[in-house]
């Protein structure tokens, strides 16, 4: 059941709402008739003309420098084989989507027919003219090598077979910080591989150009050991043919200091790893199923530095760590090819990140306290912000120092924050928040499962490991709608209105009654909303019996808040409640508050809603820039209104001077830099990029959210709960099921800071 529901759910995803996973998107003005008459005829006219004269122009006139075909004939897909073009064509399509989320560059995918390696080359040979890069993908070996060698002479655009050279360019960085930590010479270590495809030499030539002897590299495919005795061999895989007797993969691994393994799960066994060298080092990739798991592996010796191909485990080695920046550098200085020198420079700079402090925002994505460089940390990871201002830089200026840059970068700094600027058209902070989630699920309360949507939510957190979803609601109607999703397991179920929850309902009734009876609640009143959802969900967080709480979907705010308000406290030290949105933007995530609770908060409220708003997003691994919005410039009107965004800036720049907060200030300014930068120079959000707006009342707040929303399909997570005691979060009427999903993974990483916070006010 659980598998047909992946089915179903991986169909779905590429068929709705629209078949496919990219598309094209107009970059520039085509409103009126003057700018389609510049897009096309007559206008289109004189960049053509401007082009026929010097072709280098085309980069300066179309979207070809930022351009690279996905290309593939469909021959060695994942591990689905030779499945044809038309069928590789979802696999290049995400491709496609990996090289715009991560590097921000566009892409064709292009599926030939063709397996004929001259046919192949032609037709590529052919289509070049259109693209800045070529990246080959799922050829099959041996026709891969040949294929990519006559493209990378015959084009003068950047080549690269990513299949081959991605994960021998991780690995090798990989292999460097893993030789340090070993403390083996590159020189002196015997490497065993298990795999002689186009991934196993590809990374076996890039270790031998590191320093590995080739002599010192034991290579087996599906017939064993390649020696020179066989007949079989192709002229790459020759390279590592050995002129002696055919051994075993267990006798090529005695005293053996590396294995990689690109091949099949299960190969290597715990005996034969306690054979290995001192600080044996195992690169085990095949996927899903590594060539042996890595607790068995860890657990067999306590001095192994492993990697896998896998998530799951540390040191992944993942090829959108290399392809995406290396084609950015590539790109970014007009390079005529993809040359051993910018793969080397690759792996260096991949190497060399591994080293460095790693940013709060990586720690926070993968639940560490803190990623420091060694046995569990050689390589980085895929959400590490910096690989792109790393990475690419490298490539780029290897490009230049090896001659095939045709358009060099002087100013590298400014490169370095153009680079990062293209960052901002990601969304990658949901990735970040479900996988800190995942780190440590915690129970969440659903209090309205019993409908549809809001069941598909708690069935996405189930699955996903996002946290253990408890179901409110009349159970008939959930299970019902279990059935209908096909969501199986086995998760608890509450109907406090039946007599089942009567003791429990009782118990939390006299709880409340006890609270609230000096305030005009009778234990009768206590019983009667005892039996209400949400008073029943947020009683059960605040005895401990669930660990957050998400609710709203079907009720307005205001009706929603109520209990909440009344059950779940203040936390310590805390006046007002406030919220705030974080919104995913073409310039990054964007935090805006308050956008749900005070409709008109004095000076003192924006300033205590702008320090709980800076928390949150230090919670999320970024440096607050608060820009205290108004329709006023610093004075340049005395209404009051803006007089009292004035005084709470003041108010902050006094008592808590290291906040980079600024204001009152029109939201163009704050958020146009080069405008701040003109016309006010004192303003402390100058040369910084401001991520959290502050509104001077809630009808600002929540028009300016929704507005974005729906105009510019901008995704919401919100609004987010600032001040209370407990993770307890309200959807907006009408919520979608992903906005619910990011809540409940916003809602378990606020339980888990709340509980280290605990732990740590004990521990002191």
């Amino acid at each position: 059941m659980a598998d047909d529901k992946k089915r179903r759910e991986a169909l779905l995803y590429h068929a709705k709402p629209q078949p496919g996973k990219i598309k094209v998107v107009p970059t520039k003005k085509y409103a009126t008739q003057r700018d389609l008459s510049l897009a096309y005829s007559p206008g289109v006219a004189e960049p053509c003309i401007e082009i026929a004269k010097d072709v280098n122009k085309v980069y300066k006139y179309t979207a070809k420098g930022n351009l690279v075909a996905v290309i593939s004939n469909g021959t060695a897909v994942l591990g689905l084989g030779n499945i044809g073009p038309e069928a590789s064509k979802p696999v290049m399509e995400g491709k496609a989507l990996l090289f715009k989320i991560f590097s921000d560059i566009d892409v064709f995918d292009i599926e030939v027919d063709a397996t004929d390696i001259d046919k192949f080359v032609e037709t590529v040979k052919a289509i070049a003219p259109t693209f800045g890069g070529i990246n080959l993908e799922d050829i099959k070996a041996p026709e891969s090598f040949e294929i990519e060698r006559r493209l990378v002479e015959e084009l003068n655009i950047p080549v690269m077979h990513d299949d081959q050279h991605g994960t021998a360019i991780i690995s090798s960085a990989a292999l460097l910080n893993a030789l340090e930590l070993a403390e083996k010479d590159i020189e002196k270590v015997k490497v065993v591989v298990s795999g002689a495809g186009s991934a196993a030499l590809a990374c076996a030539n890039l270790y031998v150009a590191l320093g590995v002897k080739t002599e010192n590299v034991f290579m087996f495919d599906v017939e064993g050991m390649l020696t020179t005795s066989r007949t079989d061999l192709s002229t790459l895989q020759k390279r590592y043919a050995k002129d002696c007797a055919k051994m075993t993969l267990a006798d090529a691994l005695v005293d053996a200091d590396m294995f990689l393994g690109l091949s099949a799960g299960n190969l290597l066994k715990p005996e034969m790893l306690l054979t290995m060298a001192k600080n044996p080092i195992v690169f085990a990739m095949a996927n899903p199923v590594p060539e042996i798991e890595y607790n068995l592996a860890v657990a067999t010796r306590n001095d192994i530095i492993m990697a896998t191909g896998r998530s799951d485990y540390p040191n992944q080695v993942n090829n959108v760590l290399g392809f995406p920046y290396i084609f950015r550098g590539a790109l970014d200085v007009r390079a005529t090819k993809i040359n051993e020198a910018m793969k080397m420079a690759a792996v260096k700079a991949l190497a060399c990140l591994a080293k460095q402090p790693v940013p709060e925002q990586v720690n926070i994505a993968y639940g560490e306290t803190k990623l420091v460089f060694g046995k569990e940390y050689i390589i980085p990871k895929p959400f590490d912000p910096r690989l792109i201002s790393e990475v690419s830089p490298a490539v780029a200026k290897a490009a230049m120092d090896s001659g095939v840059a045709l358009q060099p970068i002087t100013d590298w700094d400014k490169y370095k924050d153009e680079l990062l600027e293209r960052l901002g058209s990601d969304n990658k902070m949901v990735r970040l928040l479900a996988n800190r989630a995942k780190t440590n699920p915690k129970r969440i309360v659903f209090a309205e499962a019993d409908h549809l949507d809001v069941l598909k939510a708690a069935q996405i957190v189930y699955e996903e490991g996002i946290g253990f979803p408890i179901l409110l609601g009349c159970r008939e109607i959930i299970l019902e709608l279990k059935q209908e999703l096909g969501f199986d397991a086995e998760v608890e179920i509450i109907d406090p209105k039946t007599k089942e929850e009567e003791e429990r309902r009782f118990r939390f009734a006299d709880k409340y009654w006890q609270s609230r009876r000096r305030r005009g609640i009778s234990l009768l009143d206590a019983q009667k909303w005892m039996r209400e959802r949400n008073y029943f969900a947020a009683m059960m967080v605040n005895e401990g019996e669930a660990d957050a709480l998400v609710t709203g979907y079907s009720r307005s705010y205001p009706t929603v808040v109520k209990p909440i308000m009344e059950l779940i406290g203040k936390a310590s030290g805390v006046s007002r409640i406030a919220t705030t949105n974080l919104m995913m933007t073409s310039r990054g995530p964007m935090f805006l508050a308050d956008t749900a609770i005070n409709p008109n908060p004095s000076a003192d409220d924006l300033a205590k809603i702008a320090l709980m708003t800076a928390k949150t997003v230090k919670l999320f691994g970024m440096e607050p820039v608060i820009a205290m919005v108004s329709f006023s410039n610093f004075g340049s009107s005395s209404n009051e209104n803006a007089q009292k965004v004035r005084e709470a800036v003041a108010y902050l720049h006094t008592n808590f001077p290291d906040l980079i907060v600024d204001g009152e200030i029109q939201t163009d300014f704050a958020l146009n830099p080069e405008m701040l930068k003109s016309k006010f120079p004192f303003s402390k959000l100058v040369n910084h990029k401001v991520n959290t707006l502050i509104f001077p009342n809630l009808e600002s707040a929540n028009i300016t959210y929704k507005m974005l929303k729906e105009l510019y399909k901008v995704d919401s997570i919100g609004p987010i709960m600032l001040g209370l005691d407990k993770p307890v979060h309200i959807f907006q009427l009408g919520a979608s099921v992903e906005e619910m999903v990011n809540m409940a993974a916003v809602a378990v990483i606020d339980a888990q800071e709340k509980e280290k916070r605990s732990k740590s006010q004990k521990n002191n």
